[in-house]
């Protein structure tokens, strides 16, 4: 395979489009798109997000050591663009789409009711790297919207239509996954999910109804 070389850059996709959500000291909440986004560990789970000192939700973020994460759709289009490309400071972004919030679980930010999964986060530590400042977060509660989780209890992502970006173009990962973790190596390739336990205290909580 003949290839070129290129000078060093963030030559890296697909990635998911993800809508942040912050709140202020006087507990307005704000959404923002973010893009450079990962996963860092998985125990404990730990998150990243890159995000520019000037945008709005930096200085909440900062201020108060937490976020929750909002996994986008393909419904979730414009808004995840919008949101990209306005600023909090400007538009009420909120406001402008009629976005539904969900208290939070173990944070005092709200996530996203229309958002498939919302991951709760604080912050652990914050590294100055240039045009953006890397925020560590360890993920503290998941909420999953119970129309992606089948009668096995496993997550259908396909289902979910989730949204990706890469280099300026977004895509849909509506599609079946190719295979499963593993199926390389295993006889019988099986979903091992772990670390995707539901909260121990919901099945006490439905068992006393």
């Amino acid at each position: 395979m003949a290839k070129e070389l290129f000078k060093g850059s963030v030559l890296m996709g697909p990635l998911p489009a993800v809508l942040v959500t912050s709140v202020d000291a006087a507990g307005k909440v704000n959404v923002f798109t973010v893009g450079w986004t990962g996963i860092a560990c998985t125990h404990p789970p730990m998150v990243t997000i890159a995000v520019r000192k000037e945008r709005l939700s930096y200085e909440n973020i900062k201020n108060t050591g937490e976020f929750v994460i909002n996994l986008t759709t393909v419904e979730m289009l414009k808004m995840t663009d919008f949101c990209g490309c306005r600023s909090g400071r400007t538009v009420d972004k909120i406001k402008h789409f009629g976005l539904e919030l969900d208290a939070g679980s173990d944070v005092n930010v709200p996530s996203l009711a229309k958002s498939p999964v919302s991951l709760e986060c604080k912050v652990r530590s914050v590294t100055e790297l240039g045009s953006h400042d890397l925020f560590l977060a360890e993920i503290v509660r998941n909420k999953v919207d119970k129309s992606i989780i089948d009668k096995d209890g496993k997550f259908d992502f396909a289902k979910a239509g989730l949204l990706a970006y890469c280099h300026g173009e977004y895509f849909s990962l509506a599609r079946r996954p190719l295979a499963t973790f593993g199926h390389s190596v295993a006889k019988k390739a099986t979903r091992r999910a772990n670390h995707l336990k539901r909260f121990q205290g919901q099945k006490k909580n439905n068992d006393g109804q």
